[in-house]
């Protein structure tokens, strides 16, 4: 009877560890499925590895189209996008510090050094036009170290602070400008709102000026070719999230939001990127 009494607890046992496996793996792949814990962010490969924030990768989409809009090399951007995060930590803030007390911006450039008004740097597109104004007046810029590049602009007190953002600078740089063909990756939640075509259209028109688009339904269609297609396709992917983009297509390659799997294979035609927005989600 103890053998038999002995065995049937061991069977409750291997019972209950069963169960309690089963439980652990339905937990976690709910888990890993609930869009409430996914850790939103965008990651450039390419020359080196590095992550940003979502507002961050926003703007340094805009930073770089103001770049690839001005004929401007990569260098360019690279140097603009290290100066911003030291700056700024690339975001449009609207204060300064004890250095600059009437600093503002992506720059923190100051009025009463003749950057502009108030107004005008706190602008994006200003301020990044204005920092590349400055930038391409440094001779030989393209040669330079970021960090010296960086500071013959700014002329900051830290001098070699702008060093430490190189790797960053230089990831996001090139796949921003299109230099890295699938270069840029946002894993995302689902979308909370839906989009709006035009919305995406004006934004794109203040980033990178007048590209030849088309809207039909939750889509938009951009004429763009080579680096620009890349340039244009990775900045839809940067501002997915506050344009509510769901999916962008090009030269072969497709990113889909809710995949969280990166550029994929697709039959995405050469010479053109497709946006499509969310529908409105439903309640």
């Amino acid at each position: 009877m103890a053998r038999r009494g002995s065995w049937r607890r061991r069977v409750v046992l291997l019972l209950t560890l069963a169960m309690v496996a089963g439980a652990i793996y339905t937990a976690v792949a709910f888990l890993q499925r609930s869009e409430t814990l996914v850790s939103e962010r965008c990651t450039a490969v390419g020359s080196g590895s590095a992550e940003l924030a979502t507002d961050q990768a926003a703007n340094a989409a805009l930073i770089s189209a103001v770049a690839v809009r001005r004929g401007l090399p990569a260098r360019a951007a690279s140097i603009a996008l290290a100066t911003a995060m030291q700056e700024s930590k690339l975001r449009n803030i609207g204060h300064g510090d004890q250095a600059g007390p009437d600093s503002r911006g992506l720059f923190q450039q100051r009025p009463s050094q003749g950057w502009g008004t108030t107004e005008q740097v706190m602008d994006p597109v200003y301020a990044s036009n204005a920092f590349y104004n400055a930038l391409v007046k440094v001779s030989g810029y393209q040669s330079l170290e970021i960090t010296d590049a960086a500071q013959r602009v700014q002329r900051s007190a830290f001098p070699g602070a702008y060093a430490q953002h190189e790797v960053m600078a230089r990831a996001f740089a090139s796949a921003l400008t299109g230099q890295t063909a699938g270069g840029l990756d946002c894993t995302l939640r689902a979308p909370a709102a839906a989009g709006d075509p035009a919305a995406v259209q004006e934004r794109l028109s203040d980033s990178f000026g007048d590209v030849p688009a088309s809207a039909g339904g939750r889509s938009l269609r951009i004429e763009a070719e080579g680096p620009l297609a890349w340039a244009v396709a990775h900045w839809a992917v940067s501002n997915a999230k506050a344009l509510s983009i769901t999916e962008v297509s090009t030269d072969g390659r497709s990113w889909t939001r809710t995949a969280h799997d990166g550029w994929q294979a697709s039959d995405a035609p050469a010479g053109q990127v497709g946006i499509t927005v969310a529908e409105a989600p439903q309640k």
